[in-house]
């Protein structure tokens, strides 16, 4: 696990930035699960809040590990700012196609976060696959 430091104009927290890489397997999810609350409990969420972003963040990445390549790293990074709990999860993949925005999963994941995106980019020999989620604290715009 690493720290980041805070861009300018963001947040004093020690915990503004938290970037977590792991191996592509299910046994991690845990972790990340427990990450995403801690930073989500130090910001004051509601516990309601704090257990939406568990299961975003949970979805996310169990949705990044169905597409991993095989000994793929997952990469988990938090950034607070403003109210706010931005995760940027991404793996390495075999496969050009971003997740199925269509799937029960999916819906799942964008009813439990303020916004989610996806996207593919092209790396040499492989993609990298990457999910964007916001999670705002109740009473932030």
């Amino acid at each position: 696990m690493s720290h980041t430091e805070p861009q300018g104009g963001e947040s004093d927290d020690p915990l503004a930035g938290v970037e977590l890489r792991m191996a592509a397997d299910p046994t991690q999810l845990s972790i990340v699960r427990a990450v995403a609350a801690d930073i989500a409990m130090r910001q004051d969420f509601d516990l309601d809040s704090i257990e939406d972003l568990k299961l975003a963040v949970d979805e996310a990445c169990s949705t990044l590990i169905s597409l991993a390549a095989p000994s793929a790293v997952l990469s988990a990074r938090f950034l607070v700012a403003g109210g706010a709990v931005q995760v940027f999860a991404t793996v390495g993949s075999k496969r050009s196609a971003p997740p199925d925005r269509d799937s029960f999963g999916w819906r799942v994941l964008s009813a439990l976060v303020d916004s989610v995106t996806t996207w593919v980019a092209p790396r040499s020999d492989a993609y990298e696959v990457h999910i964007d989620l916001v999670k705002r604290s109740q009473g932030t715009a």
